[in-house]
């Protein structure tokens, strides 16, 4: 079990590498109302995330900020300096959350988590993550840290829905934070969605994002800017009854918009 209470609506800031631009939407955010933010060193906009906290009039103990080893800094010695530049460009002491990115690359599940527990115990980090992990993997990264896991991140959304994880998180107590949780806009098109989002007279985004709101222990982190940040936060006010949740489950379209086998360009 862990003690981290992640808010149940998150900001992904995948792809947004433009400094300005994503600077001003994490600021917009949490001045929205965002508590959490997510980045990567994969990302390339560490930076620009924490000058955006740092421009939000949102106090910072306030704010659960993630971010996560890229894949090819995950040997032990690599792990620990590069999760220390990234503190340093976001400008922080400390982060609330830090992910193993993939465990592909130079991940070792005895190195790579011995220096997750050395930055956890060390100060450096509140909270230890994982993300794109299968339940084995899962099963073996648990047994070796010292440090809970407090967050599992995946794609997750309606056509996707990571039944095995998300029941996975329940029964060991962690959050499963959901990447790309519209289908990367695949969801969006869909007849299904379409067709709930006309009985709710809301949009399809809106939809998708109710649903992961309905399930439990999952915390969808969507990839917004403009006015997409506020219609996404103003999401969590809809509420799907329990028909539109049972078609949704029993829908027989399901795909993966994210290839594993390009994991060089997670979103």
């Amino acid at each position: 079990m862990t003690d981290l209470d992640l808010p149940a609506l998150g900001l992904g800031t995948s792809a947004n590498d433009d400094f300005e631009e994503c600077a001003e939407t994490v600021k917009t955010a949490l001045e929205t109302g965002y508590r959490h933010v997510d980045t990567a060193q994969m990302y390339d906009n560490e930076a620009a995330v924490g000058e955006g906290i740092r421009r939000a009039d949102v106090p910072r103990e306030e704010v659960v900020v993630a971010t996560k080893v890229h894949p090819d800094n995950l040997a032990y010695e690599d792990a620990k300096r590069t999760a220390r530049e990234s503190l340093e460009r976001l400008g922080l002491d400390t982060v609330d959350l830090l992910y193993v990115h993939w465990p592909i690359s130079a991940y070792d599940p005895e190195e790579t988590l011995r220096a997750m527990d050395e930055l956890h115990g060390e100060g450096l980090c509140d909270h230890v993550g994982l993300s794109n992990f299968t339940p084995d993997l899962l099963d073996e990264a648990r047994a070796i840290l010292d440090a809970p896991v407090a967050a599992h991140q995946v794609e997750c959304h309606p056509l996707f829905p990571q039944t095995e994880l998300r029941e996975y998180a329940v029964e060991h107590g962690h959050s499963l934070v959901g990447y790309s949780p519209l289908g990367r806009g695949e969801a969006l098109d869909d007849p299904l969605f379409t067709e709930i989002a006309e009985k709710h007279d809301t949009s399809t985004a809106a939809v998708c994002l109710a649903w992961a709101f309905a399930q439990e222990a999952l915390v969808p982190i969507p990839k917004a800017t403009g006015d997409h940040v506020r219609a996404n936060f103003e999401a969590q006010e809809l509420e799907l009854d329990r028909e539109d949740l049972d078609r949704i489950a029993e829908y027989d379209v399901r795909e993966r918009v994210i290839d594993p086998d390009d994991a060089a360009w997670n979103r």
